[in-house]
């Protein structure tokens, strides 16, 4: 496997396909690279170099106790990115993967970076605040954790419905992607998988937002069930200054499996613009 050790000794895995102007893509939660796979080929296959890796903790890397906070998983990306020599590459975050590209341009800025894309991500924040009134309550993140901890594989192969979107009328999701995504699931360490609930429910990244300044396409579902449009994509565009929004209608959270065509469409079309 193609790994890469990191400054604590975490091994990093990460898979790298392709050649020309790189695009590194960032995982959600509780996935893995190959929840990627319908970018990646797309994108590899047009010319670019496409790269994805497992967060620590999940999929293929090591699964040290601790580290699971943004401001580590952006340095975990830094290292990434200066061992391949990344320069001028689009980084795509997907859910939780939105957190920790916009961290890794907050902590190391972007000189190496063209443009951002943030797909169903849960930045700038995610819970409810006194001061962010529109998120989930603190008390659903407290419910998420108690479900994993109690039974894990039950809970995960039940969020699949929600992170799908197969409660509503007319959706279609095949039984092999809800066998894929249980087992990529199931390969994480389920500390890592606990403490990253609260790392993406809690982080707040207002102060990110002023900080990124290359172009930036913030794509949502108006039908997310996971991570609600009015708490976190349309807050992200208003306070990302040159974003556009993108929104699906109908779209459920997953859009990188079930909108993957109008996904990677509207990708090639923000890198090539």
């Amino acid at each position: 496997m193609t790994t890469l050790t990191l400054r604590d000794g975490t091994e990093l895995y990460y898979k790298d396909w392709g050649s020309g102007q790189p695009i590194l893509f960032s995982h959600g939660w509780p996935l893995s690279a190959d929840m990627w796979d319908a970018q990646m080929l797309f994108f590899a296959e047009r010319g670019y170099r496409a790269i994805a890796f497992d967060r620590r903790g999940f999929g293929r890397s090591s699964q040290p106790w601790t580290g699971y906070d943004y401001d580590t998983f952006a340095d975990d990306i830094a290292e990434l990115i200066e061992k391949l020599d990344l320069k001028d590459v689009i980084l795509a975050g997907f859910s939780m993967g939105g957190g920790d590209v916009t961290r890794y341009i907050a902590r190391k800025g972007s000189a190496r970076v063209a443009k951002l894309a943030l797909i169903s991500a849960v930045t700038p924040l995610f819970m409810k605040t006194a001061d962010h009134p529109v998120g989930p309550d603190a008390s659903v993140f407290a419910g998420i954790r108690a479900g994993l901890a109690a039974d894990r594989p039950q809970f995960l192969d039940d969020f699949s419905t929600l992170f799908y979107g197969t409660n509503r009328p007319g959706a279609k999701v095949s039984q092999g992607v809800f066998k894929q995504t249980l087992q990529i699931a199931l390969q994480a360490s389920i500390k890592a998988t606990l403490d990253c609930v609260t790392a993406f429910s809690e982080t707040d990244f207002r102060p990110d937002m002023a900080r990124i300044d290359v172009p930036t396409l913030v794509i949502h579902g108006d039908d997310d069930q996971v991570v609600p449009i009015e708490a976190t994509a349309k807050l992200a565009a208003e306070m990302i200054k040159d974003s556009q929004l993108k929104v699906y209608a109908g779209a459920p959270h997953a859009t990188c499996t079930t909108h993957k065509d109008q996904v990677n469409a509207d990708l090639l079309a923000f890198i090539q613009a």
